[in-house]
């Protein structure tokens, strides 16, 4: 019997994403000419981000929990969010978010909606990631500073990712919107085996239980 892949929109053990490893990997073809200069190219335009929660693991209760999500999951099969330790705000991480944070978008009078980001740098040289997948509760909008009520002036369409403001509320142009929010990274287990040794859990040794971030 097969299963179609899907979202389940439910969170990764917390106990355990704050105990684990990992962080963003970029995709680059670096080629070496004949002069000794190089050519390089980016495969992708967004980060990727792989994390192991095996360091996360710290009792037996911590094994049993991640175990009974792996199942519920189907393995790799379902994707679901995770709180990345080091990267689940739109502000600094001792922080918190302010409506003000991130620039999502400028107003043209017409459109009502706009995808969410995070932007890391500054100048031409910044990178915009796409957030997909806020904590709806933590969401903070402002259009021109002022900031915006929920659910009256705006709303956020979880299958699309994006604020969507009622039409009464759609920005004017030229009028700047910006946004706050705590965020989980959409992932999946990049495996399809846990590997578990409960003699060597017990004398210090570290199950793997890698996850990949995964584009919605």
């Amino acid at each position: 019997m097969t299963e179609l892949s899907s979202f389940h929109d439910v969170l990764f053990p917390l106990g355990v994403s704050f105990g684990a490893t990992g962080g963003p990997e970029r995709r680059n073809e670096i080629v070496t000419l004949t002069s000794g200069r190089e050519k390089r190219n980016a495969r992708f335009s967004q980060s990727r981000h792989y994390y192991d929660a095996g360091t996360g693991v710290r009792s037996l209760d911590d094994l049993h929990e991640v175990i009974d999500f792996f199942e519920a999951r189907r393995g790799s099969l379902h994707a679901f969010r995770f709180r990345d330790p080091f990267d689940m705000k739109s502000c600094r991480p001792d922080g918190a978010p302010s409506a003000l944070d991130q620039v999502i978008g400028v107003g043209d009078g017409a459109t009502d909606r706009f995808a969410l980001v995070k932007v890391y740098g500054i100048g031409d040289d910044a990178y915009r990631r796409l957030v997909t997948k806020p904590r709806p509760a933590t969401l903070r909008i402002a259009v021109a500073t002022v900031v915006q009520d929920a659910p009256s002036a705006f709303s956020f369409d979880a299958a699309t990712g994006e604020i969507v403001f009622a039409q009464e509320h759609v920005p004017a142009a030229g009028t700047v919107i910006t946004a706050g929010y705590e965020f989980d990274v959409p992932v999946r287990f990049d495996t399809e085996r846990l590997s578990i040794n409960l003699k060597a859990f017990k004398a210090g040794q570290i199950p793997s239980i890698p996850l990949v971030e995964v584009p919605l």
